[in-house]
């Protein structure tokens, strides 16, 4: 049988089965209301009464101030295009065509796709590097004063905060240092839509100097997939470049659905947000201090801010850890999955990532506080029996940053609108990527188009494709061959 033909049963009975969710969408398969029971009654197109997104006078005029008046900041719109229509709009209405802009390295791939759609120069902020667990820290003020300062052709700032990880940036002094040059600060914020409304969580940008600020309620809050707000609070920019980008890069047919699935979460929030965040966090950090005791698995809290550029630290995100048992990422994901029926969000090299939002329910918490602790004491106990044999190797990933900070040698268009030919991968070191490469989730580029290929490079592709991990973006899914810049003879 042709499974493809059937995803709408797949997606049915997945739904209704065991398996829990420590992933997006916030929803978490709960519904906040009771009008969205049969989506095909509700799905319609701009018929009378029900207003034009791309021309909101009525209805979707009302709903989007709706949102503006719960985040508290002045003008808000709806996405259905995601977070990523919201990064390309951004920073298209930020820039000119051939300009520049400063972006952290770990922004999301549609910041990349927006450099290349502008024709744009990049310049970098490479965050720091958290060595020993392995993921990436926060970028600091100082860079993005030191990068102003010597370049005054840039045209924006762009940084994601909090990250995929939970690692939240000093946005504040992000934001001076943005605004002493006269240019704005555009947030990702597609991971915090959540921040807002409660201090159990660190402060959003939109109260710390952000300009334009993305979210995507779908990652942490209960709306459907696709859904995402873009705030504008700023008088750097254009609102009327703004909209007319927002127009170019979303569809001409919004969904009646996500778009009432965002005012139903707001609608959520107004009514029932204090209370029901006030549980979730006390679920959340009653669930933190029973864990804090594990032997061999380690669940990073606050004690990492203060360093690494890590400002704050989003708690709501399950960073796990076991690096003191030698134990990878996948095979963390593998025995949570298989054994104990907890679907996690990532997997990394040297950790898992489990998401919590304000819907998951106290059974979810039980589940995954039983598992952990169950493979805390057997990962313990093989320590033991190691005990004067060997003893675990600690995964390491100093060498990972610097290995992965390749030269740019051509701006992303010029390396893609190129003549491009196929080249083995480990023959390409020395050559100019023609192709982005990136690790998906969280779908950040390692390797950028008109990027110099490197020997540490090609050493960590075919590491991670032996991990079973998913690098994207090369037309090879085999990862034997790479596009380049074709050479001139």
């Amino acid at each position: 049988m042709n499974q493809g033909k059937y995803l709408d049963r797949a997606l049915y009975e997945y739904g209704r089965g065991k398996a829990y969710p420590f992933h997006m969408p916030g929803h978490k398969r709960r519904t906040v209301t009771p009008y969205l029971e049969n989506p095909y009654l509700e799905d319609i197109t701009e018929i009378t009464g029900f207003d034009n997104l791309h021309h909101a006078e009525g209805i979707l005029k009302e709903a989007q101030e709706y949102g503006a008046e719960i985040f508290r900041t002045k003008k808000s719109y709806f996405l259905i295009n995601g977070s990523t229509s919201g990064i390309l709009a951004a920073v298209s209405a930020c820039t000119k065509p051939g300009g520049k802009l400063l972006m952290a390295r770990n922004c999301h791939k549609a910041a990349y796709h927006a450099a290349y759609l502008r024709e744009l120069e990049t310049v970098y902020l490479y965050p720091s590097w958290e060595g020993r667990l392995g993921f990436n820290g926060g970028i600091c003020p100082e860079d993005v004063e030191a990068a102003l300062a010597a370049d005054r052709d840039i045209q924006a700032v762009l940084i994601t905060s909090p990250t995929y990880d939970g690692i939240v940036s000093d946005i504040k002094k992000i934001g001076e240092a943005a605004h002493k040059y006269g240019i704005p600060l555009i947030v990702d914020e597609a991971h915090g839509a959540h921040l807002p409304f409660h201090d159990f969580f660190p402060e959003s940008a939109l109260y710390q100097g952000g300009d334009i600020v993305i979210q995507s309620l779908h990652k942490t809050l209960p709306s459907l997939t696709q859904t995402a707000v873009l705030h504008d609070q700023s008088e750097l920019i254009s609102r009327e470049r703004l909209e007319r980008f927002l127009g170019i890069y979303q569809t001409s047919s919004p969904s009646y659905l996500l778009m009432a699935s965002i005012t139903a979460c707001l609608r959520y929030l107004e009514e029932q947000g204090k209370e029901e965040f006030e549980k979730y966090v006390g679920r959340l950090d009653r669930w933190r201090n029973t864990m804090a005791q594990m032997e061999v698995l380690y669940l990073p809290g606050k004690e990492i801010c203060g360093q690494r550029g890590i400002f704050d630290l989003d708690l709501s995100k399950i960073i796990i850890s076991g690096e003191r048992a030698g134990k990878d990422g996948p095979g963390l994901h593998r025995i949570l999955r298989e054994k104990y029926g907890l679907e996690l969000e990532m997997e990394a090299p040297g950790y898992v990532l489990a998401l919590t939002s304000i819907m998951d329910t106290e059974e979810g918490f039980q589940r995954l506080a039983e598992a952990l602790k169950e493979m805390d004491a057997c990962l313990a106990g093989e320590n033991l029996k190691r005990a004067g044999k060997e003893s675990p190797v600690p995964l390491r990933f100093e060498e990972y940053p610097q290995s992965l900070r390749p030269r740019q040698i051509l701006s992303i268009a010029s390396a893609m609108d190129s003549d491009g030919e196929e080249t083995e991968l480990e023959a390409s070191q020395g050559l100019i990527s023609g192709e982005f490469a990136y690790l998906y989730p969280p779908g950040i580029p390692v390797l950028v188009p008109g990027e110099e290929i490197t020997e540490g490079f090609i050493r960590q592709a075919l590491l991670w494709k032996q991990q079973g991990l998913e690098l994207e973006g090369l037309s090879d899914h085999s990862l034997k061959r790479i596009r380049t810049v074709k050479r001139i003879k």
